[in-house]
């Protein structure tokens, strides 16, 4: 039997295993998974040694604690294999920036209208920036409207930060809808 074995490369995971494993008794499910009882601590170490696999610790707060009996190496390439599978579903995420101005065109605010679109339906939430330029500064309501005009085009849109202005710049933050 081993003691902790430290992985380099990746996260350190700290499992206690063997020796270290505090407790009167344990619930002792095998390599399979299959649940083989409630053991003392000295028959869950010798059913470890009799098979030559290490018992880790998988739940110390359930009553009594369940160890599993197998070898480390195969219950950290599960346990990865786990976490990469679940990462697999979650959408990369981010924010992606448009950047408007207060006299843009009609081709140009179609053209940023669907790439906003197509960053909302790749998962990603939409940075809308409108920068006011010189004596722009003074039209800040017309900004106002044009921003929320934008937003509205865009559809079926959650509003994750409200239009504000940000020194020279209003910025409006947007997800799709759930």
């Amino acid at each position: 039997m081993r003691s902790v074995i430290r992985r380099p490369n990746s996260i350190q995971v700290r499992h206690i295993i063997n020796d270290r494993i505090r407790g009167d008794q344990f619930r002792l499910i095998d390599a399979m998974g299959e649940q083989i009882g409630v053991v003392s601590r000295d028959e869950a170490l010798a059913y470890g040694q009799q098979h030559e696999i290490d018992l880790v610790l998988i739940a110390a707060q359930a009553q009594p604690p369940v160890v599993k009996a197998i070898d480390y190496h195969k219950f950290l390439y599960q346990e990865e294999k786990k976490n990469k599978e679940s990462r697999k579903g979650q959408s990369k995420g981010g924010t992606k920036d448009v950047q408007l101005s207060l006299f843009i065109g009609e081709s140009d605010l179609e053209r940023q209208s669907k790439k906003a679109q197509e960053f909302l339906a790749d998962g990603h939430q939409v940075r809308i920036r409108l920068r006011l330029k010189g004596r722009e500064l003074g039209k800040v309501d017309m900004a106002y409207q044009h921003m929320r005009a934008f937003i509205a085009g865009l559809g079926e849109v959650a509003v994750a930060a409200e239009p504000k202005l940000q020194g020279k710049m209003i910025m409006a933050v947007v997800a799709r809808k759930k």
